[in-house]
């Protein structure tokens, strides 16, 4: 086991007029299951790689363990790779596949027997050890790969995207065994996908990318709950947050009518969801940084989660009409718009009596769990 650590890491693919990775400065822990998420063309699978030796770092550094391994060749970093397309030998049995690294090597065949047959009996494939890949489903051959990686014993697991050529169902309950596997052998693991929820449920922490730029890791629960700018409250979440830009009206915002108030410099009276007390924007002590932005901002971007807008008991209230009604058997969402404005909403409510196409649904956000955000940045406020 080992940990893994990119320090300013920047590649720039020839011809590209910017950074497919962008001074990556990120520490990941011994043993831990990080996470790589973000769209397509984030960087994510370009930062795995930089790890593994398949791409050049063209500044920065990259660690294994402490050391140095910027430039050293991928045979030689102790890494094992998992890879979307599972690359087995269709000639070659499952036993012989997941321990043709070792007989590479030159494995003495009593040891390579061994460790094949310990790690098959992990992912439980000893009956199909003398199958070909041909007689496998996709399932079975995507823990046949990871079989493979196991053999080899690596300080390091690098998986792109190993889930993706499953069908849905199967992606759930394999992710499942993923993270379960990982717990138990306490690999070091930077997992790469694009899907959020996936990220979600399987990483200690997870980083989120864009454009080649680090924009937020922590853990899950932190993501969802403190999103440190709009395009991680956008990304993160399902279905996504609604986002509303909207003019700065003194010491407040309007949103179809409910006034939303600003935080204030110095004060802490009025904060963003899951601001400690007393912080302000990055854990700014007085608040005062939270302040200044905010009177210098002309547009607020209001943040609310689907399940945080609930019905309105007061006078002020949105007012939003049903387009769509999306029944999920313990979850229903109401996709529907602002009336006055258009501005579309998503709404999550109760799915024992959803409401009919054409409605109306008076509802208030909830203070607690709104969220603010500069409207030319997208960055945090309070």
């Amino acid at each position: 086991m080992a940990t893994v650590s990119f320090e300013g890491a920047t590649r720039i693919h020839p011809g590209a007029a910017a950074p497919a990775v962008d001074r990556l400065d990120l520490q990941i822990a011994d043993g831990e299951f990080l996470v790589l998420v973000g769209p397509s063309g984030c960087g994510k699978s370009t930062s795995l790689r930089m790890l593994a030796g398949l791409e050049d770092v063209d500044a920065g550094t990259v660690r294994i363990g402490g050391e140095d391994v910027t430039d050293v060749r991928p045979r030689d970093r102790d890494i094992a790779m998992v890879f979307q397309n599972y690359a087995l030998y269709p000639h070659m049995t499952v036993a012989a596949n997941m321990g043709f690294a070792l007989t590479n090597a030159g494995r003495p065949r009593a040891e390579i027997d061994r460790r094949v047959r310990e790690a098959a009996a992990i992912l439980d494939l000893l009956p199909l050890l003398d199958r070909k890949p041909r007689a496998l489903s996709g399932g079975q051959r995507q823990r046949v790969a990871m079989g493979r990686a196991i053999v080899r014993a690596p300080a390091v697991f690098c998986m792109d995207e190993p889930l993706s050529n499953l069908d849905a169902k199967l992606r759930v309950s394999t992710r499942t065994q993923i993270a379960g596997l990982q717990r138990r052998l306490g690999i070091t693991t930077v997992y790469v996908t694009h899907d959020q929820v996936e990220a979600m449920t399987m990483g200690d922490r997870v980083a989120v990318l864009d454009r080649g730029v680090l924009q937020q890791c922590a853990s899950p629960r932190e993501l969802y709950a403190r999103p440190a700018n709009a395009f991680v409250a956008g990304f993160v979440g399902s279905p996504a947050m609604n986002l509303v830009t909207v003019p700065v009206d003194g010491d407040a915002v309007s949103l179809g009518g409910v006034r939303i108030a600003l935080p204030r410099s110095g004060s802490g009276a009025r904060r963003g969801a899951g601001a400690r007390p007393g912080a302000g924007a990055d854990g700014d002590p007085t608040g005062a940084r939270a302040g200044t932005e905010v009177r210098a901002a002309a547009t607020v971007t209001v943040g609310i989660r689907p399940e945080h807008l609930v019905p309105a008991t007061g006078a002020d209230a949105l007012e939003v009409t049903v387009d769509v009604v999306e029944e999920l058997g313990a979850d229903a969402y109401v996709y529907g718009s602002l009336t006055g404005s258009g501005t579309p909403l998503v709404v999550r409510v109760d799915p024992r009596t959803p409401p009919d196409r054409g409605a109306q649904l008076r509802l208030v956000p909830d203070p607690a769990h709104t969220h603010l955000f500069d409207g030319a940045t997208g960055k945090r406020l309070g």
